[in-house]
């Protein structure tokens, strides 16, 4: 009986410690997985470090912190942005930053630039008509942003694209936007995102940013929010 007892204790212990390693922290600072130097066709090292180091970083770091506050630490960036309306401003701003930021590093890579392809290429034809008109629509959004903010392509809750732009950190899955959907592709039209590079040259900076975007990527995120 004893050694049945040491067994079963052992056998609960063992699974405890399976399930807290396999429990995920949601809220990462993420590492990239290119270079500061590796978009040098959209923009310059000096401004990717500044950009990852200080501007996102400082985000992260001041969403956990709100985020302790608020008791969110153990929730997830959907229910946060889902209830944003009910936080204060430094969860709300903090947290679309970090966010954003996590999303606009995995849609760029040093291979990408082209055209979408597949089911999402598809999709593109659907909602606007052509990838050329996609990518009109899609500047257009980023070049008239007032201020600052993102520009950004979205699938709505009928599983169809949609374009459209937030001010400062906000984005689609936050109850206080104006379209409400999951992120696909975003760009960021925050000056410290490009002025190094193009000074007051926003244009620019949006024009270059398809020789950078990762189809393959986006095309993952897409096909996971049409699940």
């Amino acid at each position: 009986m004893r050694i049945l007892a040491v067994l079963m204790m052992i056998t609960t212990s063992l699974i405890s410690t399976s399930c807290n390693a396999q429990k995920a922290d949601p809220f990462v600072f993420p590492e990239l997985n290119y270079s500061y130097d590796a978009l040098g066709e959209f923009i310059d090292a000096n401004t990717m470090e500044i950009h990852y180091t200080r501007h996102h970083k400082a985000y992260f770091n001041n969403f956990m912190k709100a985020a302790e506050e608020q008791g969110l630490l153990d929730s997830n960036f959907e229910t946060v942005f889902a209830n944003m309306s009910k936080y204060p401003a430094s969860v709300r701003n903090n947290g679309g930053g970090f966010y954003n930021h996590n999303l606009f590093w995995e849609v760029m890579s040093p291979a990408g630039g082209g055209n979408p392809e597949g089911k999402l290429k598809d999709a593109i034809d659907e909602a606007f008509g052509s990838v050329d008109a996609f990518k009109e629509q899609f500047e257009k959004a980023a070049k008239t942003r007032f201020g600052s903010g993102w520009a950004w392509l979205a699938v709505d809750a009928n599983n169809k694209l949609f374009i459209s732009s937030t001010a400062n950190q906000d984005n689609p899955l936050m109850d206080v936007a104006d379209q409400k959907g999951t992120p696909v592709l975003g760009l960021d039209v925050w000056e410290h995102a490009y002025y190094l590079h193009y000074q007051n040259k926003r244009a620019d900076y949006v024009s270059n940013f398809w020789k950078v975007v990762d189809w393959k990527a986006v095309e993952k995120k897409y096909l996971k929010a049409v699940k």
